[in-house]
């Protein structure tokens, strides 16, 4: 199976990226953020950050700290041959990325400058249907990413430093358009028409 674990920074185009893999070169994009929206808005809570960190941390102390990935993985395989791999999104506890190596996978960071991601997040949020959860101030979409950047707990809590720590590619996504992000994951991925060489 062909994996490809995306993560960064917020706003730093993942989905983005993890819909190019889906849209230009064949494969199936899971989002686990969006899995553990759907369980917020289940347990009748809002969507906001400091909710789906509470959720992923419950799910890794019950489950294991991989149980995002595995998730993702179990129900591509389900679907059967359908498409050339996997792209997971968003890592963000370094036991996911371990997980991704473990199966043979790679591991992508993404990020940009700081403005720049909010500007795109407060750009998009009503099309991706994100008002409640993306409206905020930069300081507080900041002082949220630093919240996530390290521990701050248990193993079972967000570590973004970490995850980036074990990258197998890095790109800094400032390019105008998604063309741009494409091209630089078609080369630095080494994916070539619906393969990953």
């Amino acid at each position: 199976m062909k994996l490809i674990g995306i993560s960064g920074t917020n706003g730093s185009g993942k989905d983005t990226a993890g819909g190019i893999l889906a849209g230009h070169f064949g494969y199936e994009f899971l989002s686990v953020t969006d899995a553990l929206r759907d369980e917020a808005k289940r347990r009748g809570l809002e969507p906001e950050r400091e909710v789906l960190r509470t959720i992923s941390a419950e799910w890794r102390r019950e489950v294991g700290l991989a149980v995002l990935v595995d998730k993702a993985v179990e129900r591509y395989q389900k679907i059967g041959g359908k498409y050339v791999g996997l792209a997971i999104a968003s890592l963000r506890n370094p036991a996911e990325a371990d997980r991704v190596h473990e199966l043979g996978g790679t591991v992508l960071w993404l990020d940009a400058d700081p403005r720049l991601r909010y500007d795109r997040i407060q750009a998009h949020k009503r099309e991706r249907n994100r008002t409640y959860e993306d409206d905020k101030t930069f300081e507080r979409f900041l002082a949220e990413e630093q919240a996530e950047m390290h521990a701050s707990g248990d193993a079972a809590t967000l570590d973004m430093a970490a995850v980036k720590a074990k990258a197998d590619v890095m790109i800094i996504n400032e390019f105008p358009t998604p063309d741009g992000l494409a091209s630089e994951l078609a080369q630095r991925l080494h994916i070539d028409g619906n393969t990953v060489s």
